[in-house]
């Protein structure tokens, strides 16, 4: 079988008809978007177009959108740009946050912040609980993801909206792997501001978006000519956020076949998994319909996802953005998992394109993979 890439929540293939949608603003249309002349103008109602089908997708208004060059930023602009208009106070966020929020949190310490994690049981959910304890402390910003990278857990940020409101704090979400997997309401979710990138559901990389709500001061991430309502100056990058949208809308017709597609695929593996005595993390929880979290006693995960690349497979061994430290899943940590075993975690997240075929082909490749690392262990030992 040709290689197989299991790694969606790490990154997405461009679509063609994405790539379509983007082509004339790589070749002929080269109009800065402030110009006044007819390139220009094409350029701005590119962007603006773009902008619409980004807010559609998560049922926002095009006003709301502020166009970043990818999530990390508009993660990192929501913390320190939303904090930076508040009084110091407490910042929370979930254990199980993505770097690019737990750090610039750590970092708002230098500004008199204080930054405490809330955390979450064995399935990977939040403990509701602890973070009603910790809204005793004054508090002014909260941030929870919607969906874990990882585990695929989904968080229920309606309940977390409320709990803060009663203490008049706001609220972030980073919805990055929501987004074009399960549907996201920016209305219903009642959040403050909201997270998103472009090249997790078929977008072109560069490309990423904060979505605020109209109520919410923020201090601009990058000063210069204006361009993002002065929040985000710099001439933008237009085929990129063409590619963007472009990507939003097909999501968005596609999501219910999306769901049931990758769900089914997740049930057939993980119905393989547990033939093998694998530890599915997170199993228990609502989670997203793509993603399974998983390993086996006694076998490291980067030997293990190395020997699969070697079968012909692409997976991870946890969240792409900090496979390489060969620390332990700091996801499973939080949740209880002990060292040894969160550093033998391999993810699998499917995409639509990927079949039945496939995920036999692949439960296959494991069982062969599990046998070799077991044979090395035992003459090893």
């Amino acid at each position: 079988m040709a290689n197989v890439y299991f790694d969606h929540n790490s990154t997405t293939a461009l679509k063609p008809q994405v790539l379509e949608a983007m082509m004339p603003f790589m070749i002929n249309q080269h109009g800065n978007p402030a110009s006044q002349h007819s390139y220009g103008r094409n350029a701005y109602e590119a962007i603006e177009q773009a902008r619409r089908q980004v807010a559609q997708s998560i049922n926002a208004q095009a006003n709301q959108i502020i166009f970043t060059a990818s999530g990390t930023e508009a993660n990192n602009f929501a913390i320190t740009g939303i904090a930076s208009n508040l009084d110091q106070a407490q910042l929370l966020t979930s254990q199980i946050e993505h770097p690019c929020v737990s750090n610039p949190a750590k970092a708002m310490q230098y500004r008199g912040w204080q930054a405490n994690t809330i955390s979450v049981d064995n399935n990977c959910q939040l403990n509701m609980q602890d973070l009603q304890t910790q809204l005793a402390v004054p508090t002014n910003l909260v941030s929870v993801m919607l969906a874990n990278n990882e585990t695929g857990a989904i968080q229920d940020i309606e309940k977390v909206v409320e709990l803060a409101a009663a203490k008049k704090a706001l609220v972030h979400t980073d919805a990055v792997q929501a987004v074009g997997k399960i549907t996201v309401d920016f209305v219903a979710l009642g959040v403050h501001a909201m997270t998103i990138s472009s090249h997790k559901i078929g977008g072109p990389l560069g490309a990423g978006a904060l979505v605020l709500n109209k109520r919410v001061d923020i201090q601009p991430l990058l000063y210069g000519g204006g361009q993002e309502k002065g929040l985000r100056s710099g001439t933008e990058n237009i085929a990129a956020i063409v590619g963007f949208g472009a990507a939003c809308a097909l999501a968005t017709k596609s999501l219910s076949d999306f769901g049931r597609h990758t769900e089914l695929l997740r049930n057939q593996l993980e119905a393989g998994l547990a033939s093998m005595n694998a530890i599915i993390f997170g199993q228990q929880a609502k989670r997203l319909p793509n993603t399974s979290f998983f390993a086996f006693e006694n076998i490291d995960g980067e030997t293990l996802v190395t020997a699969l690349d070697k079968l012909g497979f692409a997976v991870a061994s946890g969240s792409a953005c900090s496979s390489a430290s060969g620390e332990p899943s700091h996801v499973l940590m939080a949740m209880g998992v002990d060292a040894d075993t969160a550093r033998g975690a391999i993810r699998v997240s499917f995409n639509a394109n990927n079949t039945t075929t496939e995920v036999n082909a692949f439960l296959i490749a494991l069982k062969r993979a599990l046998q070799e690392l077991k044979q090395m262990t035992a003459v090893a030992a």
